[in-house]
């Protein structure tokens, strides 16, 4: 934990900071408002116990983008594609989405699940069929319909390689995107090379790695290496809203900074 505390600290004095929100602000008063709905599981959902160090990057969004981008997070934990259907959230989040909203969506840890028949979504299977029937019921609604690839997991092998579990589920949500021609931001490629340019050790701030008897969640400590902490949630926003300046996307525009 002192480690993780050392590289929060280095990582704060080393950033640079972009002018204040109320001068990015004022400079793009002539912004129209937008909204973004962000569908998806607990790497992406709010995470309301501030106390505990685990943040989804969701919640982070709003720290890099400008006020006149109404962010409305309504990832969950323990999500799936068909989770997420069976038990009425989409067709909540439907019922608010209007036309011109952009709604990101982003599944997989979840589907992976094959022991669990309630969430479970094989890649090449309902997985794919299920993000057609978003994209479709979006564009029914002239919204608009983004996907992205599941972050990627920690999960270095005894050689020191990283096991990139979720690539099929990646490459399913690329495929689809591209059939149905709406944007994809790759944060699967995007997390998993940057995780294995850290390394094992360089990596392990960016996820939960906590104590035993610190916090009352997990009296006997706890690792995990899937969901984030603040410095990997804010890591996981940084790369969508550079991937959203890369591709030119009309959200770019409400991007004010890249650095917290």
């Amino acid at each position: 934990m002192r480690n993780t505390f050392i590289a929060l600290a280095g990582l704060a004095a080393t950033l640079v900071i972009t002018p204040s929100l109320a001068n990015a602000a004022h400079a793009s008063a002539d912004l129209p408002k937008a909204k973004l709905h962000l569908v998806g599981d607990s790497t992406m959902s709010d995470k309301p116990e501030l106390a505990y160090p685990e943040r989804g990057w969701g919640q982070l969004l709003p720290e890099f983008t400008l006020p006149q981008l109404t962010i409305v997070n309504h990832a969950a934990n323990g999500r799936s594609t068909r989770r997420f259907i069976s038990e009425g959230r989409w067709q909540l989040l439907v019922s608010d989405v209007r036309a011109g909203d952009y709604v990101l969506i982003q599944f997989g840890h979840n589907d992976q699940k094959h022991d669990d028949p309630v969430r479970f979504a094989a890649a090449e299977g309902d997985y794919q069929v299920f993000l057609r029937r978003f994209i479709q019921e979006l564009k029914d609604r002239q919204a608009i319909p983004m996907l992205a690839s599941s972050i990627c997991r920690r999960n270095f092998s005894a050689e020191g390689s990283l096991k990139r579990d979720l690539a099929d589920y990646a490459t399913a949500a690329a495929k689809v995107a591209a059939a149905e021609q709406v944007a994809f931001f790759d944060l699967q490629q995007q997390s998993c090379d940057f995780i294995e340019r850290q390394g094992p050790a360089g990596s392990q701030p960016y996820f939960i790695q906590v104590p035993a008897d610190l916090y009352a969640k997990f009296p006997e400590g706890k690792i995990d290496n899937t969901h984030l902490t603040l410095q990997g949630a804010s890591k996981i926003a940084q790369l969508f809203v550079r991937e959203l300046k890369v591709q030119q996307h009309p959200l770019a525009a409400y991007v004010y900074r890249e650095l917290l």
